[in-house]
């Protein structure tokens, strides 16, 4: 029995060596680490069960066979996260670059299965140069393989994904499949082709970190969602993730204990500055209604008109959805909608309800926007507020014009509860513009048109340019007092807590994609 034992113990020291020691030191030599130290940063001390150590890859081509490791180039197990279970892969870059084959892609397959049947979320930490060439066409169907499994799992558990090292050509889709991507600065990066194909087929110079790294990502194509400075940082900031959300779609939003207290914050009374054209920091107001230092930005650095997120109110998990006004008056365009209509969904997938705050002027005009599809990207938003089934509270800070009034969950789409403060402007549009159209004849004809205009403008502004029109007609439940707002939603969350609503039986709709 001694053999025996002896034998498993030196396969086992075998697996946990990966490549060597002298490719684990050019991995930290690059600043990033191993499989297995990113598993262990991940994961509660003591909780991971290794699935798969022994395995081996079956080919012979190319000289394959007299090249074996085991473990095939990826980490896969379950274990603990905050306490709870998750189940997760680690791509070894040690191991044949950390190339996907038919045994790797079997591996990561095997804990999706189980991610999916057990309802746990699934957490992939990537780092591979992609497609292992020498097994051909196996490799790309055990890409596809992970794929059908990432399409299967979506909105049934929460999948994570973390680009830690390369990610290239059919690798980059069952990240762009999961529900949120982090990458990493300076050592990550993700494309269909690379530079070098890029150079033949459009003559661009471009390096791989212009091309598709973290920056390029989180802030012009909008592909990942969070970009951080090293390994550590990201694996940090995926567990801080994961309390927000709950392990799986039949799961109600997590709870932590909280202590109820004062709750009038008395800064926002002062928070909208007079001048209706002036901006100011919506995350200061979210930052006051919402428990203390909760706040996670979701897209930080993408279409920074709108603020998306997740955190805490009253110890319980929300999603927060605000228009920017410090940044392009806080308009909606093609990004913002993208990025807001995305979050929502992932929110209603998961019971998570939904807080948003409004100060919207309108649609962004222009050429670009139109023939870029700024009708089908603000539908999507709209379409995903419609759909949603979470309980869902609204609240105008200020401007709400046009047809954004409309789509930033207003009473019309299905909010529950619709709330504005006193400087709330609810109209078709603003003033200024409504008053050129109305009385453009009127304006034409005076002896002074500029005094005349002033004074159209007022007259609409009068008129429309308030809360208390839309309250008339029901439009909005009330109009509040900014110090209380924070109790104001603390109350209409915990009304709504055991909101049951259906959409009608049906495959899945269609929405504008």
């Amino acid at each position: 029995m001694s053999d025996k034992l002896d034998l498993l113990n030196s396969k086992k020291a075998e697996a946990l060596k990966g490549g060597g020691d002298k490719r684990i030191e050019s991995q930290h030599a690059k600043g990033k680490l191993t499989a297995r130290e990113r598993i262990d940063l991940l994961l509660d001390e003591g909780t991971f069960e290794e699935i798969g150590m022994l395995t081996t890859h079956r080919s012979t081509n190319f000289g394959l066979d007299k090249q074996q490791f085991l473990g095939d180039g990826v980490v896969t197990g379950y274990g603990k996260v905050h306490g709870r279970p998750i189940y997760v892969f680690s791509q070894d870059f040690t191991v044949f670059g950390g190339s996907l084959a038919e045994v790797h892609a079997k591996k990561i397959c095997r804990i999706m299965d189980l991610s999916l049947q057990n309802g746990i979320p699934f957490i992939g930490l990537n780092d591979s140069g992609g497609a292992r060439i020498q097994e051909g066409v196996v490799s790309l169907g055990g890409y596809a393989d992970i794929f059908y499994r990432n399409t299967l799992a979506s909105g049934v558990v929460p999948q994570i994904s973390a680009i830690m090292g390369p990610c290239a050509g059919g690798a980059v889709y069952s990240p762009a499949l999961t529900d949120f991507i982090y990458m990493v600065q300076d050592s990550s990066f993700m494309f269909v082709t690379g530079p070098n194909v890029v150079k033949t087929v459009t003559h661009e110079e471009v390096t791989s970190e212009e091309l598709g790294g973290a920056s390029t990502h989180s802030q012009k194509s909008g592909v990942a969602h969070f970009s951080v400075e090293n390994d550590l940082r990201c694996i940090n900031d995926l567990k801080k993730l994961l309390s927000y959300l709950p392990q799986n779609c039949e799961e109600e939003s997590p709870k932590y204990p909280y202590t109820p207290g004062d709750e009038r914050r008395e800064e926002l009374n002062s928070i909208i500055p007079d001048n209706p054209n002036q901006p100011y920091d919506i995350k200061d107001v979210i930052n006051s209604l919402v428990d203390k230092d909760s706040f996670y930005e979701v897209h930080e650095s993408y279409a920074e008109n709108i603020v998306c997120g997740f955190a805490f109110l009253g110890g319980k998990s929300i999603g927060v959805v605000a228009n920017q006004p410090a940044f392009l008056a806080g308009v909606l365009d093609s990004n913002s909608s993208n990025k807001a209509g995305r979050f929502v969904r992932f929110c209603d997938s998961f019971n998570i309800p939904l807080l948003v705050l409004e100060d919207v002027p309108g649609f962004l005009p222009g050429t670009d926007q139109e023939w870029n599809g700024i009708i089908n990207n603000g539908a999507k938003l709209l379409y995903a507020f419609c759909e949603a089934t979470v309980p869902r509270v609204t609240v105008i800070t200020r401007k709400a014009y046009g047809g954004a009034y409309d789509v930033m969950n207003s009473k019309h789409i299905g909010a529950d509860m619709n709330f504005a403060w006193p400087t709330a402007e609810i109209a078709v549009m603003g003033a200024k513009g409504a008053a050129e159209i109305i009385f453009r004849n009127e304006i034409k004809e005076a002896s002074d048109p500029e005094a005349k205009l002033a004074e159209k403008e007022a007259e609409y502004a009068e008129l429309f340019a308030n809360p208390y029109n839309a309250a008339k007609h029901g439009f909005v439940d009330e109009v509040i007092e900014p110090a209380e707002t924070r109790k104001k939603l603390l109350r209409s969350f915990e009304m709504l807590k055991n909101k049951v609503a259906k959409l009608p039986k049906k495959k899945h709709g269609n929405i504008p994609l």
